[in-house]
């Protein structure tokens, strides 16, 4: 009976003479159906490790065969691709005493790619948050001097944001990268991968997933304190709103790079050429807005205009008007002072006259203009 519960067993010749059992009957009863007993579970066991290593041999030969490592050209490779299953494991030991060295060599480098990844990260970080304390100080730069009725002390920019916390905002970044990181090796990829591409992705992926809120005061006769998301200002606003918004915010735009260049908001910021401004935004209050915000944030303001306005130039303390010459010879244009408040400048030198180099150019027009008096607060 225990002979017949054998998976393999010896021929009837090649077996020993059995010994005859010491014991009585009823211990040698016990005694076989103890060993039927584990006969049967060591029979259950070695079924399931032979199904777990047909099943590990499956795993390593699907492993073998992923699109992953074509271009692996290793003969352990080729052999496991090649050989049949049940012969497998008999090369398991070798093939593990030979990948031992390259696992821990691989083993290091992915840990200093990790390394390396955590650096990218923290960077990409540091820069991720630098660009939303950006968005907050131009809020903050925005706001309107006093004497704007409602607007008075109002910030122009409106820009709301949940930051996340470091621990969010770092696995976020982490995704990006990784995103950019498949992107590399991907074939035909249009992702980008520049450094500005990289930081807007982090910063749309830290405020995932409500975004950024922008709105803006809208411009009107009356300055109501009426803000409209930014991106209905073409429903909403007229030509001259939209071109006194557009003014308004690019002289955010550049107290803000005053700001991080760390001048003072009330120092010069830059200067603005507009090219005939007037034509769209000829409204008295327009005006206004314009050069108290200017004026507000340190941008000179200079205007260009081909038409005579009386209302809108007398907003306007100094005008210099303007004539358009042509120099029939050479066929160019030029643009010249039409008043000379100073004809009795120095004549310029020619050459062979006098001594010295010869003058090339000449101040043709001055003009002055003194700011009023502040009165003492």
């Amino acid at each position: 009976m225990l002979r017949d519960l054998l998976r393999e067993h010896a021929p009837e010749e090649e077996q020993e003479e059995p010994e005859p059992y010491p014991g009585g009957l009823a211990e040698a009863r016990q005694s076989a159906a103890e060993a039927r007993r584990s006969l049967r579970g060591c029979a259950a066991d070695l079924s399931a490790a032979e199904a777990a290593v047909r099943e590990a041999s499956d795993i390593l030969v699907r492993h073998a065969n992923s699109t992953r490592y074509e271009q692996v050209r290793t003969p352990a490779r080729q052999q496991i691709r090649e050989l049949p299953a049940s012969a497998l494991p008999e090369h398991a030991g070798k093939w593990a005493d030979a990948f031992a060295p390259r696992l821990r060599v691989l083993t290091d480098e992915l840990a200093q790619l990790e390394r390396n990844r955590d650096s990218i990260v923290d960077r990409l970080r540091g820069l991720v948050e630098s660009a939303l304390a950006t968005l907050r100080s131009a809020q903050r730069l925005s706001r309107l001097p006093e004497g704007l009725g409602e607007w008075s002390g109002q910030e122009f920019l409106r820009i709301r944001f949940e930051e996340p916390d470091q621990a969010t905002l770092t696995e976020r970044l982490g995704e990006v990268v990784d995103e950019a990181t498949r992107a590399a090796v991907k074939k035909n990829s249009d992702l980008r991968r520049d450094g500005m591409s990289l930081l807007l992705r982090g910063v749309a992926a830290a405020l995932t997933p409500k975004g950024v809120a922008v709105e803006i005061l809208k411009p009107d006769a009356v300055l109501r304190a009426e803000r409209v998301p930014v991106g209905q200002m073409g429903d909403v606003f007229s030509g001259g709103q939209l071109l006194t918004a557009a003014i308004a915010l690019y002289c955010t735009m550049a107290a803000l790079r005053s700001n991080d260049r760390g001048r003072d908001r009330h120092r010069h910021a830059g200067t603005l050429f507009l090219d005939n401004p007037i034509g769209r935004a000829n409204a008295t209050y327009l005006l206004e807005l314009q050069r108290a915000v200017s004026h507000a944030l340190g941008v000179q303001l200079l205007y260009t205009t081909g038409l005579f306005d009386t209302t809108a130039l007398a907003e306007f303390p100094l005008v210099i008007r303007l004539r358009n010459d042509a120099d029939l010879r050479a066929g160019l244009k030029y643009i010249s002072v039409e008043e000379h408040l100073r004809p009795g400048l120095p004549q310029p030198v020619q050459a062979g006259e006098g001594e010295g180099e010869a003058v090339h150019s000449e101040i043709t027009a001055t003009r002055m203009y003194k700011r009023p008096a502040q009165s003492p607060a």
